[in-house]
């Protein structure tokens, strides 16, 4: 008489199984990277706590003709720089807002933003969206 039965127990573990699962999960996880782009510029930008004060910010226009304005303050360009410091103040916090004509010229620009990389002031170049 056989006691032993016909099911035997292999103790051996075959992992082909899971090479496969793994190789799977590889290519699924390299083709889906590939899909997500990021269509920006990597830049450090300013961080916000909570809302926005216009007291924050101070705006600098230059216009096609190379005048300078101050938040709506016709601004000479030999003192434009002094002008910029007494609005901005002692608050270093305040940003100063540049915003140029389109067909200003790029040497005008520079000089706003010269003066505000000098005096370690926080910008923002002013654009039109699409």
């Amino acid at each position: 008489m056989n006691l032993r039965g016909r099911n035997k127990v292999d103790p051996t573990f075959n992992m082909s199984s899971m090479t496969d699962i793994v190789f799977l999960l590889l290519i699924f996880f390299m083709l889906t990277s590939t899909l997500v782009t990021v269509s920006a510029i990597d830049v450090i930008l300013p961080k916000a706590g909570g809302k926005t004060e216009n007291s924050k910010s101070v705006a600098v226009t230059v216009t096609e003709k190379a005048l300078f304005y101050i938040d709506k303050t016709k601004v000479s360009a030999s003192k434009l720089e002094s002008e910029i410091l007494r609005k901005v103040g002692t608050d270093k916090k305040k940003t100063i807002v540049i915003r140029g004509h389109k067909d200003a010229s790029y040497k005008n620009v520079m000089k706003v933003i010269d003066i505000a990389n000098k005096n370690k002031l926080k910008m923002i170049l002013a654009v039109k969206g699409k």
